[in-house]
């Protein structure tokens, strides 16, 4: 076992969320030498090794991990941010019992912008998907508001399979 507890310390109103909270837990040792295999997880939209921070996106909010604390953004309570904190626990600890069967990421990295989104589009601006532009779809697939399938020429143009592939990859 990694991890014995992440306790919580202090919350803070999340500013970006009104009514919604932030949660900040310590762990019971330094996570520095769990990050790099974390990292190897889904749903990480940044790592970056020499600061040793690592980020989550929830389905809504993030969480961020350093080395002597653990952020959680985005929720409604301290019991829904306790219940979160034993899961990360939770899941630091498989994450390390499993380390032998992973690869260390030892890259910084980052979460796709927009334009990276942008370029593996049809960039038709059809409408069909309900946003006035494809960047703007772009955007709601980034934010999680959009789903891949809710772009119609990506799905009916064959020469387009391999970039529909790598965007359900990214989401």
């Amino acid at each position: 076992m990694f991890l014995d507890s992440i306790a919580l310390t202090r919350t803070l109103p999340c500013l970006a969320e009104p009514g919604k909270i932030i949660v900040i837990g310590k762990p019971n040792r330094s996570l520095a030498d769990v990050l790099p295999y974390l990292a190897t997880l889904p749903g990480i939209i940044a790592y970056n090794p020499e600061a040793h921070t690592l980020t989550f996106r929830r389905p809504a909010g993030f969480m961020t991990l350093y080395v002597d604390r653990v952020y959680i953004t985005q929720l409604t309570n301290a019991d829904e941010g306790l219940t979160l904190l034993a899961a990360l626990k939770d899941a630091i600890n498989a994450t390390w019992d499993y380390r032998e069967q992973l690869t260390a990421v030892t890259q910084a990295r980052h979460a796709p912008h927009p334009l990276d989104v942008w370029t593996l589009l049809p960039q038709t601006n059809c409408k069909q998907c309900g946003e006035a532009t494809c960047m703007a779809f772009a955007v709601g697939l980034l934010q999680h508001k959009r789903s891949v399938i809710e772009c119609p020429p990506l799905h009916a143009d064959e020469a387009l399979t391999d970039r529909r592939a790598t965007l359900e990859a990214m989401f």
